[in-house]
């Protein structure tokens, strides 16, 4: 079963693109973060016509997720437990092929130190209990989407330049950490040790044509559903080309027959 996720940086600015590369690629589940679009507006004629089911947690304008799959999905959750009415945008979460899959899209936190880098604290610290409890029994969990935080300097083109700067602060990754101790492991850096693998690209500072990225799009899995996945790429062709996201796509190939024995 093939399962991706993309930050489309709006799903109807993007609808070309996305539907040719659903086409092209063909993934069983992908997870939309910065959908931009309230529920009623989201575009699922032109993807139900591919053979996705859609579950999707929208607002106007910012923020917004979904997850498509040509499978049927359970357990949907939206948001934290104990979110108010009008919180953002941020989490679902499905059950798919017995793989408790959350998808995210955590506060950028636009600098360190401002009122949004606390509430991408907070976001993490709810996110922690949220794995470790309501989670806590899944074997085969996936955390994917936007974290908007490194996990170290391979994740980074120039590391002293981004030293303490929004997305790869200490307080960041330390929250990001505390996330990880609910038994997850970066399914990435298990197939790929080195440096220079990126998922965003500024638009502002031409960063994709300079190849100055970050990895910020992660898959975060459980030991059983770790040892069921057999690749992951980033799908950096995805990430040209014209009108693109300024995120690529991250798929990863997890076998369902070896994970139900």
């Amino acid at each position: 079963m093939k399962i991706a996720t993309w930050n489309v940086n709006s799903i109807r600015a993007r609808l070309p693109r996305v539907l040719a590369w659903l086409e092209a690629r063909q993934p069983d589940v992908v997870c939309l973060q910065e959908t931009k679009v309230v529920d009623e507006l989201f575009p699922r004629e032109e993807i139900e016509a591919l053979g996705y089911a859609i579950e999707c947690f929208g607002q106007k304008t910012y923020n917004g997720v979904a997850v498509l799959s040509r499978s049927e999905m359970t357990d949907v959750v939206r948001g934290f437990p104990n979110d108010p009415e009008d919180a953002q945008r941020r989490v679902l979460g499905v059950c798919v092929q017995g793989y408790q899959i959350l998808n995210l899209y955590v506060v950028n936190g636009r600098e360190v130190g401002c009122d949004a880098y606390e509430r991408k604290l907070i976001l993490l610290e709810d996110l922690r209990q949220m794995v470790c409890t309501r989670y806590a029994d899944a074997e085969r969990l996936i955390l994917t989407g936007d974290f908007n935080v490194t996990f170290d300097d391979r994740d980074i083109y120039d590391p002293e330049a981004w030293r303490d700067r929004i997305l790869c602060s200490v307080p960041e990754r330390d929250a990001l950490g505390r996330v990880m101790e609910c038994g997850l492991a970066d399914a990435f850096r298990h197939f790929h040790d080195e440096g220079e693998h990126y998922t965003w690209w500024d638009f502002r500072t031409r960063g994709w044509q300079r190849n100055r990225g970050l990895r910020i799009d992660h898959f975060l899995m459980s030991p059983a559903a770790l040892d069921s996945c057999r690749s992951i790429l980033i799908d950096r062709d995805e990430r040209d080309g014209e009108k693109p996201s300024d995120h690529a796509p991250v798929i990863v190939d997890v076998d369902v027959a070896s994970a139900a024995q």
